[in-house]
């Protein structure tokens, strides 16, 4: 799958390279960058100066060391090329990073064909780097990642995000009350690339959201299934949601997906 010369764990050196020098800058510029802010689908969905810098940072770097490879970015767009495509989130969890809540992270992986590769997720707050390549496991630092074993529903640790749009984020709040007396219980920390890193630590048990984008879970999800979860991307069950990702541990997975189905999760647009 990797191209002749270039191993998977190469490509999540470069991953975690340029992401932890994206932020660096994130961290670094906070101060200022919060005070340059635009908006995109709604008033609440916010881009600030950092989120800008960070990627083209992360561009440049990759024109470096990946010169030909294509990158898609949620800033600058771009499209997948035929070799290796690099998907890049500079800053997931805008908002938290606006307000000063620590939950917030850069996200690079490499994906050939569509299918993730290597990757890297880096906290800026903490300094916790999360990468992963396929087929050599998924790590925090130096230390090997597994999911947890949670022995039935009722006790499953669930994660969670919700969409920008009023619309539909009542009817996502409508399907998690409905698991609320089902697990035991339920968090919204506001970045999809963390929570997919969390589920691979054990520090909660399953993740589900619906309306994200590739760059929102390209580097998380390899990280969750190199844990060992069982992953549901986007456009693979129609009954969870055209735009749904489901990352969780196997000894709840089939049961937790059946009561998310049920909950309605999969039932509006």
């Amino acid at each position: 799958m990797s191209p002749v010369g270039t191993t998977t764990q190469d490509l999540a050196a470069i991953a975690t390279a340029v992401a932890t020098e994206a932020a660096d800058l994130a961290r670094d510029t906070r101060g200022n960058a919060i005070h340059h802010i635009t908006t995109k689908t709604t008033a609440t969905d916010v881009v600030t100066a950092a989120d800008q810098a960070a990627e083209r940072l992360i561009r440049t770097r990759l024109a470096e060391l990946r010169p030909g490879d294509a990158v898609l970015g949620e800033e600058q767009g771009g499209t997948a090329g035929d070799g290796v495509t690099w998907v890049v989130d500079p800053i997931d969890g805008t908002v938290n990073y606006l307000y000063g809540y620590p939950w917030y992270s850069v996200s690079v992986a490499a994906q050939i064909d569509g299918i993730s590769v290597a990757g890297a997720v880096v906290e800026p707050a903490s300094g916790r780097v999360w990468h992963a390549a396929r087929d050599h496991g998924a790590w925090l630092g130096d230390q090997r990642l597994r999911v947890s074993s949670p022995v039935g529903l009722d006790l499953t640790l669930l994660a969670t995000g919700f969409a920008y749009a009023p619309e539909r984020r009542r009817a996502q709040a409508a399907a998690v009350a409905k698991l609320l007396g089902q697990v035991r219980d339920i968090r919204r920390n506001g970045s999809a690339a963390l929570d997919l890193c969390a589920v691979a630590a054990g520090w909660v048990d399953a993740y589900c959201e619906r309306g994200l984008s590739r760059w929102d879970w390209a580097a998380g999800s390899l990280i969750a299934e190199e844990a060992g979860a069982v992953i549901s991307l986007p456009g693979s069950n129609p009954d969870l949601g055209h735009d749904a990702i489901f990352a969780a541990a196997p000894s709840i997975a089939e049961p937790l997906l059946a009561a998310l189905i049920d909950s309605g999760m999969g039932a509006f647009d």
